[in-house]
């Protein structure tokens, strides 16, 4: 989110950060190294500037010693104890090394050894994949990241080892006897031997870790270790506060530019993965439905070509396999946060900026007519005067809906992550008289500000209900939140949204060349500067907004929010603002209960709860790696995870039509109609739409009911 008004504290980061870097071409004979120079000025940014940064002592340079290690060695089966003792004289150092006391040698010292490693970890892996796994002893794996320990002598490192690789080569071998099993007896199909099949498997985790230890070996150079070291710094202050290397940061931007063909997916590389980082929303990936945040890619395909493993390739490279031409057709195997494995079958389209918009629909329940508006992002285009902006869209949506003789109103902000700060202000003034909606935090802990709605006039004053989900963020929960203390409407989903209740902005490191974070040549990190509070007082950071319609879905167990990290920062609150409730015209208590007996009576999402929960659990146990357990557990988490998509979906179609003005809107090109069309007919199926506009006619009823009471009796 922007705000211009925060510009003094950029020019007087500019005056610090040109002071550290001169400050350190002092310290000694020779001049600092890129490496120092980085990092000095980031600690001084982070010091200086960080909405409230952690003392960087002792006790934050042993988080940091410990998080590197971790980040460099997740599966702990490359370091050894002897190793974590070899760099324990660092432990205590990094804090005088970010300051500029110490020279950079920790991340160094470590990347030595991490590399040395490499090599006798790449022996060790070849020697066990050159015998063949028995899947008939009944063992288990613990693949939680935070109960493995660091290998104490060779005999365990050795262990740490077959047991994840014949984990691995277990999904691979499992994977082929049921594709024999689904083919057997098909005209021209030949069927291998369970011998071969194993050696087969073995053959395919070979071949992924060469492409891992590749990758460590020729493409994890020191500035990617660096870069990982620092960001260990910067997300130790808040998860939001990241360090962007020149390469990155322009990498990212051309992602972002939509000039190519794909899926509108930006990836990610973690600890051997290709991870889903964000999705473009209108793009297939998104419109699938099947591809979230977090999800790892680890296959590839090209329509029905075999399928490429994408373990140990970098994000570049994944890149490369997954854009193609316009209309082609390419084949993502994921792995979801749950554990379960799906392939997802996409075509390729150009990332089309339109279908970030808001647009709108109408439901029709019975004898009431429901808008509905959907709002993927709070999208502000600030390089234009008359570039799109979220509120006045919203503003267009409700005059169409205002035109049909809607009776209420829900608006969707499932999975919106926020945006402009000004335009989430101006659309909830939509709804109310004029009054404020956030207030704005610094650092300096001086009276916060409070940002308001100055427009004294309603454009929408019917029933109002907002869905949200554990994906929605920033701005959403601004607006959720002030809808909510206002009493205005109803806010539906999740147990409590996101809990992202800060603000970051770009700052170059070469501050004097680049004052508003465009792409420095020492990097650019993004900084958190301020922190958002209801006009209730309370922040939204970490609790979110809690819903006042509680409905299950199976994001709910997984730990996905702002609370789950552990470097987020603390919810706190203020004092209220001065705000006059709005009066809704029903008892919120009497729709809360009314949607409870429903609930309580619907099979689906007491399924849909007690799947959720089941799945969680499957992540903090032990895995099998005898062939009939294992092949037990997967099909128990298949069949859960398809009951779960089976659920999600209405039977019985609910009545969602168009705008009558828009049933055309992209007649001039078919591949957006169709997609404007096939965004219609997945709400027809929605359930969870289905449940908001039952809340919705509750509301509308209550009302009717209260106004109908206050009429004066009339005398026959």
């Amino acid at each position: 989110m922007t705000n211009m008004k925060r510009l003094p504290i950029l020019l007087m980061l500019v005056v610090a950060g040109t002071f550290v870097a001169f400050q350190s071409l002092g310290k000694g004979s020779n001049p600092p190294s890129k490496y120092e120079k980085i990092l000095r000025n980031v600690g001084q940014m982070l010091t200086e500037a960080h909405y409230s940064p952690k003392d960087i002592n002792d006790d934050f340079s042993k988080k940091i010693f410990k998080k590197f290690l971790n980040d460099l060695d997740p599966d702990k089966d490359i370091f050894m104890q002897a190793d974590h003792d070899a760099l324990k004289k660092y432990e205590t150092k990094i804090d005088d090394e970010i300051k500029g006391d110490a020279p950079v040698e920790f991340f160094l010292a470590a990347g030595q050894i991490f590399n040395k490693r490499i090599e006798d970890a790449t022996k060790i892996y070849n020697q066990i994949l050159d015998q063949p796994f028995n899947y008939s002893i009944d063992e288990n794996i613990n693949l939680n990241d935070d109960k493995l320990k660091v290998p104490g002598n060779d005999a365990e490192l050795n262990e740490a080892w077959r047991k994840r690789l014949k984990y691995l080569a277990l999904d691979r071998y499992s994977e082929s006897l049921d594709l024999r099993e689904k083919n057997k007896g098909k005209q021209g199909f030949v069927a291998k031997t369970d011998e071969e099949l194993e050696k087969e498997a073995r053959d395919k985790v070979r071949r992924a870790m060469d492409r891992t230890f590749d990758h460590y070996r020729h493409k994890f150079s020191d500035d990617d270790k660096f870069s990982m070291f620092v960001n260990d710094i910067t997300t130790s202050m808040d998860p939001h506060s990241e360090f962007f290397p020149p390469v990155e940061k322009r990498y990212f931007d051309e992602q972002m530019s939509g000039s190519f063909f794909g899926i509108g997916a930006q990836l990610t590389y973690d600890d051997g993965n290709i991870k889903i980082a964000s999705l473009v929303t209108g793009t297939p990936a998104w419109k699938s439905g099947e591809i979230q945040v977090g999800d790892i890619i680890m296959k590839v395909a090209q329509g029905n070509s075999e399928p490429v493993d994408l373990t140990g390739y970098v994000v570049e490279d994944a890149v490369k396999l997954i854009r193609g031409s316009e209309g082609t057709e390419v084949k993502l195997t994921i792995k979801k946060a749950d554990g379960s494995i799906k392939t997802v079958s996409l075509i390729r389209a150009r990332i089309v900026q339109e279908e970030t918009f808001a647009r709108s629909a109408i439901v029709k329940k019975g004898p009431e007519k429901i808008g509905y508006i959907y709002l993927p992002e709070f999208y502000a285009d600030f390089e234009h005067s008359n570039g799109a902006r979220c509120s006045v869209d919203v503003a267009k949506e409700i005059k169409k809906l205002k035109e049909e003789n809607v009776d209420g109103i829900i608006m969707d902000l499932r999975n919106n992550g926020g945006g402009s700060l000004y335009d989430v202000v101006q659309m909830a003034g939509l709804f109310i008289p004029d009054g404020p909606i956030v207030q704005v935090k610094d650092r300096d802990g001086k009276q916060p500000q409070v940002l308001k709605d100055k427009d004294p006039s309603v454009l929408y004053d019917g029933p109002l209900a907002v869905m949200v989900n554990e994906f929605s963020a920033s701005a959403s929960e601004i607006f959720a939140a002030a809808i909510q203390d206002y009493s205005r409407g109803v806010i539906i989903g999740s147990t409590s949204t996101y809990g992202k209740g800060t603000v970051q902005r770009n700052i170059g490191l070469d501050f004097a060349s680049n004052l508003l974070g465009g792409n420095s040549e020492l990097g650019t990190v993004k900084l958190t500067l301020q922190k958002f509070y209801r006009i209730n007082g309370g922040s939204t950071q970490l609790r979110g907004v809690a819903s006042d319609i509680v409905l299950s879905d199976k994001y709910e167990q997984l730990k996905l929010r702002e609370k789950d990290d552990p470097d987020a920062l603390p919810w706190d609150e203020i004092s209220k603002a001065n705000y006059t409730p709005w009066n809704p015209g029903y008892d919120v208590a009497t729709i809360k209960r009314l949607e409870q007996d429903r609930l309580n009576n619907s099979d689906v999402f007491k399924t849909i709860k007690a799947n959720s929960e089941w799945l969680d659990k499957q992540n903090d146990k032990e895995h099998p790696l005898q062939l009939d357990k294992y092949h037990q557990e997967q099909k128990a988490i298949q069949a859960t995870v398809k009951q779960d998509e089976s659920l999600e979906k209405l039977k019985d179609s609910i009545d969602v039509s168009f705008v009558p003005r828009d049933v055309d809107m992209f007649s001039n090109d078919p591949a957006k109609q169709d997609r404007f069309n096939n965004w219609l007919k997945g709400l027809t199926k929605d359930i969870y739409l289905d449940q908001a506009v039952k809340v919705m006619n509750d509301m509308i009823s209550q009302k009717n009911l209260a106004q109908t009471s206050k009429q004066p009796a009339k005398a026959f």
